[in-house]
């Protein structure tokens, strides 16, 4: 078997069998097929696409290029959640204490942040001394002892994947719907998990902007997972506007915590029980209602909050933090930026909003860019708000005085004020199973 005739095959539009994508990612990884040939493949699988089949291959070679945990010791469903990102987007830390405190184990293994904000890991990095390194055996005792987990992925898990996606990157192969859904799934069946909830974002803010473009992602890792003998959901969700009111890590960490305790923004409220509701049925099919009740109970006694705190304590960081606020990191000032006309808020540019808060810290630029933990934004409206002219419509929190001019300007383009609130859409806008 050659490299050479894979990448002609797949190039030609021939369905590449298992053991020709095992033997290429295999070789990949160990360096015996290089850069070269391995950009040549990407990029015929961009133009040719990849039938179910092959993507559900390549995932498994994926992932079978490093160690796949075995939680078989954890007395309960093993279930994670996955998000494609967008403006705002916490609910992890918000639904994994829950779902934890109703009995499931979430093994969450997250990524860092490239564009506007940090990922997961760089929100958590945010509470003064989390530690998001943990080993893998670590993990499991954190895992044991409070029912979930929040760690980066290690060089043991689908190395063939952090490989390929920095291939991609500088390949301009991106953008290939069968390398996005392997990517993404072949870390996550890595984990030892029964069950997998996606959340696909669609609109101004996602990566997949458009909703036939977000239902074909979703559609594809449903399958990829199915395939692998897992239970999957993906629910599409809207990212027209940012995602509760902070954007930003350690201000979204403290929006994470008053949702915890119950007064929360309505829109990260209503999305987090959702996924969480569907990280309890998924495992043995219990009723999404009975689920929701349960999610919504925990949240109410405190015992979402209560784990949040716990594995807060459990992996280095000052749970304190849960009672205080103040002890996140704080920027040096802040700015508000006021409405010019009185009326309703129309729509808040996702995209511009982000824009904003990368350009005060808040994001990087680069995967080398240092993030500030304390500063980004916080939106006072959403849409369809009534506004009075000077009022606050946001509130900037600003560390680099440079930055600030182009931070005032992006959020005030972004943020438009009418007569007349636009018609609501649902936050849910479709259920892939």
């Amino acid at each position: 078997m050659r490299a050479v005739d894979i990448i002609q095959k797949k190039r030609d539009g021939g369905t590449l069998s298992p053991e020709e994508i095992g033997f290429f990612v295999d070789g990949y990884t160990a360096g015996r097929v290089p850069d070269y040939q391995a950009s040549a493949l990407a990029m015929a699988i961009f133009f040719r696409g990849m039938s179910p089949q092959e993507t559900v291959s390549l995932t498994r070679s994926m992932m079978g290029t490093g160690e796949v945990l075995d939680l078989s010791f954890l007395p309960g469903p093993k279930v994670d959640k996955h998000s494609t990102g967008g403006v705002g987007d916490k609910t992890s830390l918000v639904l994994a204490p829950l779902a934890a405190a109703c009995g499931v184990f979430v093994p969450m293994i997250s990524g860092r942040g490239l564009g506007h904000t940090g990922g997961t890991l760089d929100k958590l990095e945010s509470i003064p001394g989390f530690r998001v390194g943990l080993s893998l055996d670590e993990f499991r005792t954190v895992l044991r002892r409070t029912g979930m987990g929040l760690i980066g992925q290690t060089p043991q898990i689908a190395p063939a994947d952090r490989k390929l996606y920095s291939l991609r990157d500088v390949t301009g192969t991106v953008e290939s719907r069968p390398l996005i859904a392997a990517s993404i799934m072949s870390k996550k069946m890595a984990e030892g998990i029964d069950a997998l909830v996606l959340d696909v974002k669609t609109g101004d803010g996602a990566f997949m902007k458009g909703f036939e473009d977000a239902k074909a992602l979703a559609q594809a890792m449903v399958d990829i997972g199915r395939g692998m003998g897992k239970k999957v959901v993906a629910l599409i969700t809207g990212m027209d506007e940012p995602l509760g009111h902070a954007v930003g890590n350690a201000l979204e960490v403290a929006e994470c915590i008053e949702t915890l305790k119950g007064r929360g923004p309505r829109d990260l409220d209503e999305l987090s029980v959702e996924l969480a509701a569907w990280m309890l049925h998924l495992p043995a099919g219990e009723p999404i209602d009975a689920a929701r009740a349960r999610i919504r109970k925990a949240l109410a006694s405190g015992e979402g909050l209560r784990k949040f705190r716990e594995v807060i304590e459990l992996q280095g960081g000052d749970p304190a933090v849960c009672e205080d606020a103040g002890l996140l990191p704080r920027a040096a000032r802040t700015v508000e930026v006021l409405a010019e006309a009185t009326g309703h808020v129309t729509k808040i540019g996702c995209a511009a909003i982000g824009q904003a808060a990368m350009i005060l810290g808040a994001g990087r630029e680069t995967v080398d860019s240092a993030i500030d933990p304390a500063v980004g934004l916080v939106l006072h409206k959403k849409v369809g708000h009534s506004v009075s002219a000077g009022e606050a419509l946001a509130t900037l929190h600003v560390n680099d005085a440079r930055r600030e001019d182009d931070a005032v300007s992006l959020v005030r383009s972004a943020i438009r004020v009418g007569p007349q609130p636009p018609p609501s859409t649902p936050l849910v806008r479709l259920v892939i199973q």
